[in-house]
C-alpha cells in the first residue's frame, strides 16, 4: 500500500516539468542576488535603501542635541507600527494558504473553474511557494520590530547633556540598530512582493517566469531609478 502511495505521488508530479523547475530556480535566485545587491549596491549606483541609512544615522546624531525627544520616539513608534502591521497581514496570509492547502476538494474546484488539469497537490505545491516567502517576510518584520525596539532603548540611554563622553557613541549604536531593523524591514517587503510573483505559477512556468521578472523590474526601478532616490540624492545648498 506504501509502494502504491509512492507510485500515486511520482505520478501526480509528472505535471511538474523541467521549465517549472527552472522558473523556481530562477525566482529562488532573483531573490537571494536582489537583496544582496540592494543591502550592498555598486558604489557608482547607490540603492535607496542605502542612502537612506545615512539619513538614519544622521538622525541618530541630531537627537542628542534635540530637546525634548518627542519627536524621535514618536518616529520610531511609526516605524514599529509599520512592522507590527506587515507582520499582522503576512500571518492572516499564512493562516489563508494554509487553508487553502487543507482543502484539497476546493482547490480542485478552482481548477475545473480555471478549466487546468492538474491534481490538488501540484496546486498545494505552488502555493506552497508563495508561502514560503511570506513565511520569511513574517520573520523579518518580527525581527525589526525587536530591532526598533533595542534601538528605543539604546535611544532612551543617551544622555540629555550632549557634552557627556557616552553621548556620540550610544547615539551611533542606536543608528547602526536603526540600520539593522530597516534592512530586516526591506527584506520583509521583498519577500511580499516575491510571494505575489511566486503566485503567477498558478498560470504555469512561463507566468512563474514573466511574474518573477516583473517583480525584479519592479524592486530594481524603486532601489535604483525611482523620483525618491532621486530627491535623496538632490543637492541641499
Amino acid at each position: 500500500m506504501r509502494n502504491a502511495a509512492h507510485m500515486e505521488l511520482f505520478d501526480q508530479l509528472r505535471y511538474f516539468t523541467v521549465l517549472d523547475g527552472l522558473a523556481v530556480i530562477y525566482l529562488l535566485s532573483a531573490w537571494g542576488i536582489l537583496g544582496y545587491v540592494i543591502e550592498n549596491p555598486p558604489k557608482k549606483r547607490i540603492s535607496t535603501s542605502v542612502l537612506v541609512a545615512d539619513y538614519r544615522r544622521e538622525w541618530m546624531v541630531h537627537m542628542i542635541t534635540r530637546k525634548p525627544r518627542i519627536f524621535d520616539a514618536t518616529v520610531l513608534a511609526t516605524l514599529r507600527e509599520g512592522t507590527s502591521f506587515l507582520a499582522s497581514a503576512c500571518l492572516i496570509a499564512i493562516g489563508g494558504g494554509l487553508a487553502a492547502i487543507s482543502n484539497a476538494e476546493r482547490l480542485s474546484g478552482v481548477a475545473r473553474d480555471l478549466a487546468l488539469d492538474a491534481p490538488a497537490i501540484i496546486w498545494e505545491v505552488k502555493i506552497l511557494l508563495a508561502l514560503f516567502f511570506i513565511t520569511n517576510a513574517f520573520l523579518k518584520f518580527i525581527w525589526s520590530n525587536r530591532l526598533f525596539g533595542y534601538c528605543g532603548v539604546v535611544m532612551a540611554s543617551v544622555s540629555n547633556d550632549e557634552s557627556a563622553p557616552q553621548a556620540l557613541p550610544r547615539a551611533r549604536k542606536a543608528g547602526e540598530l536603526n540600520i539593522t531593523a530597516a534592512r530586516a524591514f526591506n527584506a520583509g517587503i521583498r519577500g511580499i512582493y516575491f510571494a505575489l510573483g511566486a503566485l503567477s505559477w498558478l498560470l504555469g512556468p512561463e507566468g512563474l517566469l514573466l511574474g518573477g521578472t516583473l517583480v525584479i523590474f519592479i524592486m530594481l526601478r524603486r532601489e535604483f531609478a525611482s523620483t525618491s532616490r532621486e530627491i535623496l540624492l538632490s543637492d541641499e545648498v
